[in-house]
């Protein structure tokens, strides 16, 4: 008796990745075209839309003329689309901004009829423990994956929620390889066979990839390979069709951590140090667009869409390829200008409301000092008082210095910085600056075998700057935390360069911020990862590193960062990347990873040459104090009458 399986047809839709935007919306013209076309014609059952609205407000911008016969598709359940505005990276996003991101993304499918969600998570580059609970808050009781399964199941309880693991991956395009239907049912069943080791009698099969339309004849391709398959029969229909059919296997196989085993599928693990300045960015907008939202709330003011505004800007920016940094350097620029944007929006609501209701910060700029205030900072220019005043314009004679104060804690941190035999120390843990060769790309760092990094020369701790060969870099005590700023000007490349902790023992676990809550990772502190370089095609290395929110922190010792989003384990070292400075999207001689992960195109932007700067704050704390710490590094809004 032949298995049956579920083939659905769907494209990923990357809004931006080695192409530029525009370009690509061009390109989701002609694809959505075809799309809409087939469904018409009744060539094809239904369209899987990747579980996001964003691609489909970029075609309804330049095609307003189809939204009536979209609405039509999508009530007549041949087109689904959302929950999602854009299908975000899950490491590199907060709680707050993946809830808007559902919030917004629901609002918009539900306004065009769609009522039947799944929180589609094809191609994000791993999957956090926390985003099941998110989905169930949202009434979304279903998941697919693909990316970091290792061999579970097709099917399993994902931390509480029923979800399809996609065994072969999402790239299921054969039906459009100029090749015979022969060849297509033989590739068909290698790909079956492998998925049906999974799977019970029922198997779900995607059929599409990245930015790729449907064959027109896909229906009848389907049939004549149906004839040549001897266990197989395909039908198509919608990932719906799948859960309903199985919705009694899902709970035989439960998995409550997150999914991050690549030994099957790569997680592309050096995209969260790539571009640094873009996940900087990416995080001073994080956490003043949320305290702008919570001014306003308390408040008040009409503010409520220009937020909604901010928030689908930074959410276009957080779409993998994009937060990841893995896209071409146009695409970058422009993610840049829409953080500009974001901070311009959120330093202007924050300040108009500071201003009307006479509340401090703990961050002010004053054309005047403040008690209880320290100056950080001095520029020319015109005063907030002026500039928001719709009353009046700025002229020449208000041109003045303006004051960038911030808040003096109460008291100060007493941790023991000093330089002992040429190294520096905080307390008892030794800091060190290494920098090491990457013969990588955006995607996977790549050692070289034998390199185990350059340290830099310890010069001199004067005042609140330390030398070394490397850099300068300026310290402050806070209440509880050294907080260091690096500045420096790279010219080099293809260099990794961390921070790294020397701890008391080997770390076998560390705990870090995922989606604003404190996970435990497990480690092989004695896991080297240049002694596992791959020398068979289709394998991703196994490493130590793993990403990060704000904090990290072991046996009792704490790094919280602004923006510096991975962390690597190493025998008693607890390492912080601060650059990395690659110049290729993939690199086809990646020694990490043994199959190209993307096209080829450099990025010479992706060097970061010039000016960068690192900021990351210590301090001896456990994971229970966590959130403490990080609202001294991020502090939350002061509101003082």
């Amino acid at each position: 008796m032949k298995k049956k399986v579920i083939a659905y047809l769907h494209t990923h839709w990357d809004r931006e990745w080695y192409r530029e935007f525009e370009v690509f919306r061009l390109r989701l013209l002609r694809v959505f075209d075809n799309v809409l076309q087939l469904l018409e014609e009744n060539k094809i059952p239904s369209f899987y839309f990747d579980g996001q609205v964003s691609a489909l407000l970029d075609y309804l911008e330049i095609r307003p003329e189809k939204e009536t016969v979209i609405r039509k598709f999508i009530k007549e359940k041949k087109l689904f689309i959302g929950p999602c505005y854009t299908l975000v990276d899950e490491f590199l996003t907060d709680k707050t901004v993946f809830e808007k991101n559902l919030e917004i993304g629901m609002k918009i499918a539900k306004d065009f009829g769609c009522e039947d969600f799944i929180g589609y998570l094809a191609d994000t580059f791993g999957h956090s423990k926390n985003i099941p609970p998110l989905f169930l808050k949202y009434g979304i009781d279903k998941c697919i994956v693909w990316r970091g399964c290792g061999d579970i199941p097709a099917e399993f309880r994902f931390n509480g929620i029923d979800t399809v693991n996609l065994i072969r991956g999402y790239f299921m395009d054969i039906f459009s390889a100029p090749i015979t239907i022969e060849q297509k049912a033989e590739w068909l069943k290698g790909n079956l066979d492998q998925i049906a080791e999974k799977s019970s009698d029922v198997l779900l099969l995607p059929i599409g990839a990245d930015h790729l339309g449907v064959e027109s004849d896909v229906a009848e391709q389907i049939s004549q390979v149906n004839k040549l398959l001897e266990n197989y029969e395909i039908t198509l229909g919608s990932p719906f069709d799948y859960f309903e059919m199985m919705k009694e296997r899902f709970s035989q196989f439960k998995h409550d951590d997150e999914l991050r085993d690549n030994s099957k599928t790569f997680i592309l693990p050096g995209s969260y140090s790539a571009r640094t300045k873009i996940k900087q960015l990416n995080c001073e907008c994080t956490y003043k667009l949320d305290f702008a939202d919570r001014v306003q709330k308390r408040y008040g003011g009409n503010y409520n869409n220009i937020i909604e505004y901010a928030y689908k800007l930074l959410l276009k920016n957080q779409a993998h390829d994009g937060i990841c940094g893995c896209s071409t350097d146009a695409v970058h620029r422009e993610n840049i200008t829409r953080y500009e944007k974001i901070l311009q929006i959120a330093e202007t609501i924050i300040e108009e409301l500071r201003l009307k209701y006479n509340f401090k910060t703990p961050i002010m700029q004053s054309i005047t000092k403040i008690d209880g205030y320290e100056i950080i900072d001095k520029k020319q220019g015109f005063a907030n008082e002026i500039l928001y005043n719709t009353q009046r314009i700025p002229i020449t004679e208000d041109f003045t210095e303006i004051f960038t104060l911030r808040k003096k804690p109460s008291s100060l941190t007493d941790i023991n910085l000093y330089i002992e035999n040429e190294k520096l120390f905080a307390n008892d843990i030794q800091i060190e600056f290494v920098r090491r060769d990457d013969l990588g790309d955006t995607y996977n760092f790549a050692p070289r075998e034998d390199d185990y990094g350059e340290v830099a020369d310890i010069i001199s701790l004067q005042g609140d700057t330390i030398k070394t060969s490397f850099f300068d870099m300026k310290f402050y005590r806070s209440e509880n935390l050294i907080n260091f700023k690096i500045e420096w000007d790279n010219q080099l490349e293809n260099k990794l360069w961390q921070v790294r902790f020397n701890l008391k023992s080997p770390l076998t676990s560390t705990y870090s911020e995922d989606m604003n809550t404190i996970i435990e990772r497990h480690f092989d502190p004695n896991y080297d990862m240049r002694k596992h370089l791959p020398k068979t095609r289709g394998i991703e290395t196994k490493s130590n590193f793993a990403p990060m929110q704000r904090y990290v922190g072991s046996q009792g010792f704490g790094i919280i960062t602004k923006g510096l989003t991975e962390y690597e384990v190493f025998k008693n070292m607890l390492s912080i990347t601060i650059l990395r400075s690659i110049g290729i999207i993939s690199n086809p001689k990646n020694a990490a990873r043994t199959t190209p992960a993307g096209p080829p195109i450099p990025v010479p932007e992706a060097r970061q040459k010039g000016l960068n700067c690192a900021e990351f704050s210590i301090g001896f704390f456990d994971e229970n104090d966590a959130f403490d710490r990080i609202k001294e590094v991020f502090p939350q809004a002061v509101f003082e009458d």
